[in-house]
């Protein structure tokens, strides 16, 4: 049996220890990228909410799970892409408040592998959930483009993007958006080129450009899982007309909480704008 000499061990071991930290994230992308719940929480029926329950299918044939939530004397629907934890149910109160300051009707529905919808999550699927979505509102529900709102936070910002350079919208609004997957990974572990191998992209920097439609960013300045700065870097790359938010004192999941009325504010102005040029325009 060969014996390395103490130097050469420390080498070996450090190298091993290197690819290990390298090799752990990419085999295990998946779990480290979506974390779904599948119990609800509670229904809108238990919240005494008015709600519609919907069944999609995507384009591979996924069934997915929705609800849509009307409001008396909405202008706009709002589609909401959650992030990456969780299912609808925890965003349910994200909705009553939509309901209670923006009368807005709202749809919350599940990426599969959440919740009640079937299969498996991963980035080409999440696109997929994202356009039954919409064909769900434009066709069962009848939503005119105009009075679309894409909606996304953090790893659903991502999804909403995506579906909005694909679909026509009024306006697209991001919550806690990241440039890129790969950008996260190296903020994360900044000394390791873990970013290059992992398949999922979910490459907002990269497609934002293409982004024809009004856009809001809102993010909180003390965000501490997608870090501020690349909220800052997508605006900067997006093209106009476009606003930025930023949530004073607030994280990653306490934004229209730590947010309170002016958080509220932002919303409400930038869809009392899209209404005041619709209105204009005729």
């Amino acid at each position: 049996m060969r014996v390395f000499p103490p130097r050469r061990r420390l080498l070996i071991f450090l190298a091993a220890l290197v690819l290990g930290l390298v090799l752990v994230p990419v085999l295990f992308e998946k779990r480290l990228i979506y974390f779904p719940f599948r119990a609800l929480e509670v229904t809108p029926k238990e919240l005494g909410l008015r709600y519609e329950e919907a069944r999609l299918v995507a384009e591979d044939g996924i069934t997915l799970h929705g609800w849509f939530l009307p409001v008396e004397g909405s202008r706009f629907t709002v589609l909401v892409c959650h992030g990456n934890a969780g299912n609808i149910s925890h965003r349910l109160d994200r909705a009553m408040l939509m309901h209670a300051k923006l009368k807005t009707d709202v749809f919350l529905f599940d990426y599969r592998g959440y919740g009640l919808s079937q299969g498996a999550p991963d980035e080409e699927g999440t696109y997929r959930d994202a356009r039954a979505a919409h064909r769900y509102l434009s066709t069962a529900r009848g939503v005119a483009p105009g009075n679309l709102i894409i909606f996304g936070e953090s790893l659903g910002a991502a999804v909403a993007l995506q579906l909005a350079l694909e679909v026509p919208a009024r306006a697209l609004v991001l919550e806690a958006p990241f440039t890129s997957i790969s950008d996260m990974a190296g903020s994360v572990l900044p000394f390791l080129p873990v970013g290059r191998l992992l398949r999922t992209r979910y490459d907002n920097l990269a497609k934002i450009g293409g982004l024809r439609m009004p856009l809001l960013i809102l993010h909180g300045d003390r965000d501490t899982t997608v870090p501020f700065a690349q909220g800052r870097r997508l605006f900067a790359a997006a093209p106009e007309p476009k606003q930025f938010f930023p949530i004073p004192g607030a994280g990653h999941n306490d934004t229209y909480f730590t947010g309170g009325d002016p958080y509220w504010r932002a919303w409400g102005e930038f869809l009392g704008g899209l209404a005041a040029a619709t209105g204009s325009s005729h």
